[in-house]
């Protein structure tokens, strides 16, 4: 309900606050991010892995071209052992955030990596005076318990969070046996003219893992929907972290600083492919991933008007960040137990980022906006293996790079309701750094071609924004992003895969509806047309502008539409209904194979008194049974020929599951 006319510099940026964050049912809490409109999150493994994102056409694997953050924290990891930007929200409990803001695109010069698609910035609330405790309990062994609150302590505000969660799970062969929990403590307090916080974070959680399976041993009767083929699978993780900062709001502008270390692990078994590469001993492989994450960003914003009256704003600012990595790689696993280590490299990864973007309005309906970024990154990879593998003396190596990223917006004002956009910027995000020093094919030996370390994307938007009143607003969005080249770092494989450069374009639309205290309604639809360009590398005749086969990107979704019905009744009532559905989208380059799209039903109902709380959330209330994501690829089964079969494999949506839960409120 913010009115964002005369303040956002793209249409394609907003905020969504606390009550709207509560009122949605949540499967996981990766679905926090679908708060951003477009963004779909979806899972094809276990609970406690990294969901998988699609916006504006991109497959975003676990976040590669989208930037997310907690607080003052960067939540995408580089250099990932199981993939490039890797974005994992479990550490956040949904209770405690008390605001999200969001911009898609390229355009917000304070955003360097992995910002092509956008970013999403979760703000944990500053005050949470009213404690309360929840206990949910559901089908398919869900148990979960929260507490937070805040109270001031000596002119210090303290919030605080604590969660457990359990999950068995609906699979026929597997006890998912999720095992969550987390801590976050925050501190705020005015110091001087300014004020301070401090936030402490805890996140363990250990599970194991329904994976894709393919199509034809369902088919087959080798195992249902719910089933798998390799039951041994699963993961174990933590992050704790520790961040700092303090913001002065003085005359004329405001200077903001904050620092942050964070220490994680992963250890993740997977198998996607089961007898392919190995009859044998099977295609079970581990990746892990043990590091600290240490950063700092400070920057200050003037405000003014010229003798003219008109209005301007400045500002400057940097971040820097360094990955200590003391070990990621591969290992091929059986039943997790190691068979052999493909990679093992301790990374060090630096870069440092500085920006500068001014606001000016030169007329009561023209203002303008323009910004420019320069980022240096540097990678050192030092191969663990070197006693035993001679590639990984060989892939050891140092690079650097550096990127330009400028951006800009010409916003026009049509009286008080209506206000466009035409926006354009340069982002980029950065490749494994293990990809940026490869020469040998760990697996293989073969020969292979450093990538890219800084791949830029550019990006173009007309968007328009309507504001009636704080009963009615939508946006609208025209958009165009090109990517120079999808270079990634195979963290599943331990080596490089190019991919062609490529181009999406879309439309995307949101309409936000309050016709009374009573109700809400949101509307939300996204049209992304998605196509590689230039020139297939594994072939000389595939001209792909020109609309050829074979220019299809995997896993991009055309169409994308969401909607909720909110109600808030006399007598503490409420309801809620939310649906979700994406068309059907290709699965390989030529557009022969595609998923079936799904369309997804979730609902809630509650009661709450002066302190306590009842709510009961009917999760995929129809039931369906389409797939939460599908790919194509081979794998080998029992029996089957050398080099295995192309199949689609997919990861069902989980059947209709009910949660209770009771709440107290002090």
């Amino acid at each position: 309900r913010q009115n964002l006319i005369g303040q956002a510099a793209t249409a394609s940026q907003g905020t969504v606050g606390s009550e709207q964050l509560k009122q949605r049912p949540l499967l996981r809490s990766g679905d926090l991010i679908e708060f951003v409109p477009g963004m779909v999150a979806t899972q094809h493994s276990g609970s406690g892995k990294a969901s998988q994102y699609f916006l504006r056409g991109f497959n975003l694997d676990h976040g590669t071209d989208f930037a997310s953050f907690v607080d003052d924290m960067p939540v995408n990891l580089r250099t990932h052992g199981h993939g490039q930007g890797y974005t994992d929200l479990n550490f956040v409990i949904p209770e405690m955030v008390g605001e999200l803001k969001y911009e898609k695109g390229p355009y917000a010069v304070e955003i360097g990596d992995f910002s092509a698609s956008g970013s999403a910035h979760f703000r944990l609330a500053d005050d949470l005076s009213a404690a309360k405790a929840e206990l949910r309990a559901g089908s398919f062994g869900f148990l979960r318990g929260v507490v937070v609150g805040g109270s001031e302590i000596a002119g210090t505000q303290v919030n605080y969070g604590v969660e457990s969660h359990r999950y068995a799970g609906p699979w026929d062969q597997i006890d998912e046996d999720v095992a969550k929990k987390n801590v976050a403590l925050k501190f705020t307090r005015n110091i001087g003219d300014g004020s301070g916080r401090l936030l402490l974070m805890g996140y363990d959680n250990t599970w194991n893992s329904p994976d894709q399976i393919p199509q034809r041993a369902v088919d087959q009767g080798l195992i249902s929907r719910f089933g798998s083929l390799d039951t041994t699978l699963g993961g174990a993780s933590s992050r704790y972290s520790l961040s700092a900062g303090y913001t002065n709001a003085f005359a004329g502008g405001v200077f903001d600083a904050s620092v942050y270390g964070i220490d994680y692990d992963l250890t993740l078994y997977s198998n996607f492919t089961y007898l392919l590469d190995d009859p044998q001993q099977g295609d079970q492989f581990s990746q892990f991933d043990h590091r600290g994450v240490y950063g700092a960003a400070i920057s200050n914003v003037w405000a003014g008007q010229t003798a003219g009256g008109n209005p301007w704003k400045l500002r400057v600012g940097s971040d820097l960040r360094t990955d200590l990595i003391d070990a990621v790689g591969l290992n091929r696993t059986r039943e997790r137990r190691l068979i052999e280590s493909i990679r093992n490299d301790q990374v060090r990864e630096a870069s440092v980022g500085v920006y500068i973007d001014a606001e000016y309005k030169f007329s009561p309906q023209w203002r303008t906006y323009f910004g420019t970024r320069v980022d240096r990154y540097d990678f050192n990879v030092t191969g663990l293996n070197c006693g035993f593998q001679a590639a990984s003396c060989t892939n050891s190596g140092k690079r650097s790079a550096n990127i330009n990223s400028p951006k800009g917006s010409l916003i026009y004002t049509i009286g008080k309701p209506l206000e466009l956009y035409l926006s354009h910027g340069r982002g980029f995000h950065s490749n494994d750094a293990r990809g940026t020093t490869a020469r040998v094919d760990p697996r293989s030996g073969e020969a292979i071609t450093p990538v890219t370390p800084l791949v830029a994307s550019l990006g173009s938007e007309l968007g328009a924004r309507f504001f009636v009143n704080d009963r009615l607003n939508a946006t609208l969005a025209l958009w165009r992003l090109n990517i120079d080249s999808e270079l990634l770092f195979v963290g599943d494989a331990g080596n490089t895969e190019a991919s062609r450069p490529s181009k999406r374009q879309g439309a995307e639309a949101g309409v936000y509806w309050f016709p009374s205290d009573i109700w809400n309604v949101e509307f939300e639809a996204s049209y992304t047309d998605s196509r590689f360009r230039g020139f297939d590398p594994g072939s000389s005749n595939f001209p792909v502008d020109s609309f050829a086969k074979a220019n299809k990107i995997p896993g991009s979704i055309p169409l994308i539409i969401s909607a909720g019905i909110n109600a808030e009744f006399d007598g503490g009532y409420s309801a809620t209904a939310r649906v979700r559905h994406f068309g059907r989208y290709p699965l390989i380059e030529d557009n022969s194979v595609k998923s079936n799209g799904s369309t997804l039903v979730n609902l809630r109902f509650a009661k709450r008194w002066d302190k306590l709380s009842l709510s009961a959330d009917l999760l995929n209330a129809l039931n369906s049974k389409a797939h939460d994501i599908d790919y194509f690829y081979a794998s080998r089964l029992a029996g089957e020929p050398d080099g295995g079969v192309g199949d689609i494999h997919f990861h069902s949506f989980e059947p209709r599951a009910l949660r209770l839960s009771l709440g107290y409120q002090w």
